[in-house]
């Protein structure tokens, strides 16, 4: 989950540079489908699967594993 929504995240610069540059946004479509699937298949894994409030507390446990 917190792959795909960093993932998302990195695309809307790559949407708006490609758009700014009057190019397709091919890259920036790769990333969204990319996250896009990540956090579909985050959602499916997880049995009640996630609400708005779970993603903040999905990151802290992320960085919390991996950090401290």
């Amino acid at each position: 989950m917190v792959i795909g929504v960093i993932i998302l995240a990195l695309a809307i610069p790559s949407a708006m540079g490609a758009w700014i540059d009057r190019r397709p946004p091919r890259v920036s479509a790769l990333l969204i489908v990319a996250g896009g699937g990540l956090i579909g298949y985050a959602i499916t894994q997880k049995p009640g699967g996630y609400s708005l409030a779970d993603v903040p507390e999905a990151f802290v446990n992320v960085i919390g594993h991996y950090f401290f």
